[in-house]
């Protein structure tokens, strides 16, 4: 599951907006109306997340993303390609600078308003330049992955939307665990690189290789179900406006994750 995105999150941040509201009623997590009743109410100053807000932060995320990853692509020079070797020497400071910034929104989502857009930023100038190199690579994959990413969202969009899939609690857990597998065997092979071996069906175009790529495709696609539910969620919770951002923060997240997965199984498709 989306680490940005889960219920300790909203329930912890339900819990510090309450307390300084003073909404002393409801339970953990829930939210009385904001009361109306003149000037002098202590309940006019709660703004509760709204849908809206969320999709105005959301796209605010995808300029910032968009504009910056305009500058990593330009900042490869044709006809570089994967096998050349060609990235760009900050990129590993750009996707660094991307990761930390996660880690701080995910561990601190009141800040999410400042640090989401300079997240945003830095995982653009890596989109832009890794989309350089696998265009140089497979001529033509970027925009194939671009479509497969949009598609895949709305396909998503229109499941949850239209009840064809339900995010039960059991949901949830599978896909939680599932991400977790994912996260530990990226890890694994990460440090076997790093002693010079290496997990072959990450980025080889063998059968297996494919089959993994499809599986974490497919992850990466119900987390986005759990993204909406998080959203729809904490709106009919009446959680405070701050997360609107975070909310954001998270959708992005999953998108990123998805585009990069699908950028993977086409290259490997492709060989």
């Amino acid at each position: 599951m989306n680490p940005a995105l889960d219920e300790r999150t909203f329930q912890r941040e339900a819990a510090a907006a309450r307390t300084a509201t003073g909404n002393a009623g409801g339970g953990a997590g829930t939210w009385n109306a904001p009361v109306t009743d003149g000037p002098v109410s202590p309940w006019q100053g709660y703004r509760a997340m709204t849908v809206g807000g969320v999709a105005s932060a959301t796209g605010v995320l995808f300029v910032v993303l968009l504009a910056t990853a305009t500058v990593g692509w330009a900042s490869v020079t044709p006809p570089s390609t994967l096998s050349a070797g060609a990235a760009p020497g900050w990129l590993w400071v750009a996707a660094l600078g991307g990761l930390g910034l996660a880690l701080v929104t995910i561990f601190r989502p009141r800040w999410a308003r400042g640090t989401a857009p300079l997240y945003a930023a830095c995982q653009g100038l890596v989109l832009g330049a890794l989309s350089r190199l696998f265009e140089g690579a497979y001529p033509g994959i970027v925009l194939q992955a671009v479509g497969l990413t949009l598609a895949v969202f709305a396909l998503m969009w229109v499941a949850f939307a239209t009840g064809a899939i339900r995010v039960t609690r059991r949901l949830r857990v599978g896909i939680m665990v599932a991400t977790g597998a994912v996260a530990v065997v990226y890890l694994v092979g990460w440090v076997a690189r790093l002693f010079g071996g290496e997990v072959s069906f990450i980025n080889e175009p063998s059968t297996f290789g494919i089959l993994f790529s499809l599986a974490v495709v497919g992850i990466a696609a119900f987390n986005l179900l759990l993204d909406f539910d998080f959203v729809q969620r904490s709106v009919a919770g009446g959680a405070p406006k701050q997360l609107e951002w975070y909310a954001a923060f998270g959708l992005v997240l999953t998108l990123v994750w998805l585009y990069l997965e699908l950028l993977r199984l086409l290259s490997k498709l492709r060989r």
